[in-house]
Parts: C-alpha cells; structure tokens; sequence
C-alpha cells in the first residue's frame, strides 16, 4: 500500500458503472464535495453495516452539499441487489478490475487465515469541490466511522470558509 493517495493531492480521474449501467466519472461530481469510500464485498457484515450507516447520514451530508459514492468490485446486478436489499441512499460503483482500487492505492496484499492474497483495503477519502484530496482513512474500522467522516467534512467545510 505504498502508493495511497495524500492530503492536497488530485484525486484520480475515474470512469465506472453505477447499478444501471450508467458511465460515473469523478469529474462528474466537480463542485461538490465527495466522501469516496472503498469496501471490499456487498451483503458481507462489515461492508452491510458500513453502507447501512453511509445510507442513515446521507440527509446530513445532503446539507452540506457532499455526495457519497462506494466503490467496490462488485457487479452492477449484484450492487442492485445490495441496494434492494438494505434500502440504500448512497450511490454505488463498480471495479471489477480493480483499475480505480489501485489508482487510488488501497488494492494490496492482505491476510486472512494464514493465507495471502490482494485485496481491497477498507478506505475512505474525502474529496473537495476542486477535486483534490482533503482527508484519508485507511484500514477503517466500520463502527461509527460514517458519523467521523460527517465530523471531520464539517470540520474541512467550517475551516475552508474562514
């Protein structure tokens, strides 16, 4: 994970699928803020409760002016379902081949059980109006970090205003 992104750098540009199949870029969300997280798998415990609590904030973030995208490797069918399933308000998108996971320095080795194999690693970056990287989370512990993310965007936002 030596290339995670940083604070005051570009975020990468990006092109990828919402659930119907519709191109998403990062440059589509210029002049807002965003909250670009990263988890591993739909319907799996963590990544449910993480989406869940995203989905809960969601009017919070809505009022100041932020928009939140998940980025998984999952497929569009399989991000509806997710969507369906746990009545989901944040938008989702798909790297299959990992290409946005990896520009963005968070497709790593990991370990589980004894065994070694590349993974995402459960990440978030808030992302500013002019595209830039503001502030990272890496290897997120899922509870209550959506309600930190919401603090520390109202923290970003106060703190550009002054």
């Amino acid at each position: 994970m030596s290339n995670l992104l940083e604070i005051g750098q570009s975020a990468p540009d990006f092109t990828l699928n919402n659930p119907q199949g519709k191109s998403v870029t990062l440059k589509d969300n210029f002049g807002q803020w965003l909250i670009l997280y990263f988890y591993p798998k739909d319907n799996t415990p963590g990544c449910t409760t993480e989406a869940q609590d995203f989905s809960r904030f969601n009017p919070e973030f809505e009022k100041l002016s932020t928009k939140i995208v998940g980025i998984s490797p999952d497929s569009e069918k399989s991000h509806c379902k997710f969507i369906e399933k746990h009545n989901l308000l944040i938008e989702l998108l798909c790297d299959p081949d990992h290409q946005v996971a990896k520009a963005y320095g968070i497709w790593s080795l990991k370990k589980f059980m004894g065994k070694e194999y590349m993974g995402i690693v459960r990440s978030t970056f808030i992302i500013n109006p002019q595209g830039n990287i503001t502030y990272v989370w890496s290897k997120v512990r899922v509870k209550d970090h959506a309600e930190k993310v919401l603090g520390k965007l109202q923290e970003l936002q106060n703190s550009s205003q002054v």
